[in-house]
């Protein structure tokens, strides 16, 4: 099932998308909520009746009120996460990073899989992404996978963990790397490199809809791995590509460990982390490994940016400059 949200009549409509046609959920079903955050919530008492839905509509049984989807405003499928966390699932693209930077690999990146918490309010969906001054010092993007939990845990194991999870998106974490690596020097997490925009869409998959793209975990891992290729486009040029398949942590030992401790709950949002080759952070440091004269690339206002899963969509949108000059670098104290 492919659930997508829209803005209709300035609020915010969940509809199962079927042939590029939209059908809204409280059409199909008077039990079935007409938003996300609602489904979510009561996931375990409409999934099926959702599926049910689906089904039929799927085999041609459809009303009349199809909408296509070109013609609405695609929101975030989880417009209104409840947290929204990111993981550092791919190892290819931790190896690939430390290298660029002359350091050795960390040794605790396969010892245990880790995350941090972003801003759940800076969600959005495809369309326009707004930047301030300092954002454009080294924008970029990341490629990744992310998912939304369907029901309340705590302390769950890997073992029981994708049973909590109701779907797939893509990511695009978007990052502001002057900012990142200034304040990651204070040895905390990313803030404010992190907290302007997060990008998920352009529909939630459930993982039924992904059974066939099924492969096993890394070898001492748990939990089930999909084989779905990533990509990602800037201004038409690919320059990123990668597969879900090669995550060495599973987004369900990822939860395992989020909810160590601690409830997770329907609508919170968890990313895989990049993909290996899933920025220009990484592509710049490979390039001028392998060549002192090669030419940094980051965004600019007007780029274009497409992301690409298997089965998952493709999420699109262009890089805006706010009508601001106002530059928190500039009020740096000097020493």
């Amino acid at each position: 099932m492919k659930l997508v949200t829209y803005l209709r009549e300035e609020t915010d409509q969940l509809a199962i998308l079927v042939d590029g046609l939209l059908y809204n959920t409280q059409d199909l079903h008077p039990e079935l909520p007409n938003n996300m955050q609602m489904f979510l919530m009561a996931w375990e008492d409409v999934i099926d009746i959702a599926k049910h839905a689906d089904a039929r509509l799927k085999a041609g049984n459809r009303p009349a009120n199809g909408i296509p989807v070109e013609s609405v405003q695609i929101l975030a499928p989880v417009p209104f996460p409840t947290s929204c966390r990111d993981g550092y699932a791919f190892r290819q693209h931790v190896a690939a990073a430390r290298r660029n930077r002359k350091v050795e690999m960390i040794p605790e990146f396969d010892e245990y899989p880790i995350f941090y918490f972003t801003n759940h309010n800076a969600i959005q969906g495809p369309g326009e992404v707004a930047c301030m001054p300092d954002h454009f010092e080294k924008l970029d993007f990341e490629l990744e996978a992310a998912i939304v939990v369907c029901k309340a845990g705590r302390n769950i194991t890997a073992a029981e963990a994708d049973d909590y999870i109701g779907g797939f998106m893509i990511m695009n974490d978007m990052s502001a790397r002057t900012l990142q690596m200034e304040e990651m020097k204070l040895n905390l997490g990313p803030a404010k490199g992190k907290d302007f925009s997060t990008v998920i869409g352009p529909m939630l998959v459930t993982p039924d809809e992904l059974e066939s793209y099924l492969v096993p975990a890394k070898p001492g891992h748990t939990g089930k791995n999909y084989n779905l290729k990533m990509t990602c486009k800037v201004n038409g040029i690919q320059v990123s590509e990668g597969n879900m398949g090669d995550m060495d942590w599973t987004f369900a030992e990822i939860l395992e460990r989020c909810a160590y401790g601690a409830n997770i709950l329907p609508g919170d949002v968890i990313g895989s982390g990049t993909v290996g080759t899933g920025c220009f952070l990484e592509l710049n440091g490979t390039g001028k490994l392998n060549d002192p004269g090669y030419q940094e690339q980051w965004l600019q206002p007007g780029d274009v940016v497409e992301m690409e899963i298997t089965g998952l969509g493709v999420l699109k949108n262009t890089i805006v400059k706010e009508d601001s000059d106002f530059s928190i670098l500039a009020l740096k104290k000097k020493p």
